[in-house]
């Protein structure tokens, strides 16, 4: 079920709380080589269904071209869990869209937290959006640990 969060813009429709079948998101997840979170497509759609909230942009109406998901209580904190666009479709400010639109529900949530790897164009990216590297926080920087497991 499609709930319309913007009109169609060349082709392009930007949706809210719309999950995706396994097959669309599969074929998202390995257009932008997250072959990790592929190799169960049941699993991978489970946790799309279970994230607080969920931003899509499909092509034409038809093809998954971008997600982005918000998980975490969604009063104190919301973790944006992933953004994805399409190679085919990058630089186009669909990231950006996808990260308003998916965090707009939790505008008045203190903490906007995001894990990324250390590309320089991540950085920029999400400098843009609002996001500062916690060391970089001021007056008290602040750490930040994580812990992979297989």
């Amino acid at each position: 079920m499609r709930n319309s969060a913007e009109e169609p813009h060349d082709g392009l429709h930007f949706d809210v709380d719309d999950v995706p079948d396994p097959a669309d998101l599969v074929s998202l997840y390995d257009a932008v080589g997250w072959s990790a979170y592929t190799q169960d497509p049941e699993r991978l759609e489970r946790a799309v269904q279970q994230s607080l909230g969920v931003a899509v942009c499909w092509s034409d109406g038809s093809t998954l071209v971008g997600l982005a998901r918000v998980v975490g209580d969604g009063v104190t904190i919301a973790y944006l869990q992933d953004v994805l666009v399409h190679p085919g479709f990058q630089r186009r400010g669909v990231g950006a869209r996808l990260v308003d639109a998916v965090f707009a529900p939790f505008d008045d949530v203190r903490q906007h937290v995001l894990l990324t790897d250390a590309e320089p164009g991540q950085r920029a990216f999400y400098e843009a959006l609002g996001f500062t590297e916690v060391h970089d926080i001021r007056p008290d920087p602040l750490r930040s640990f994580v812990r992979f497991r297989g």
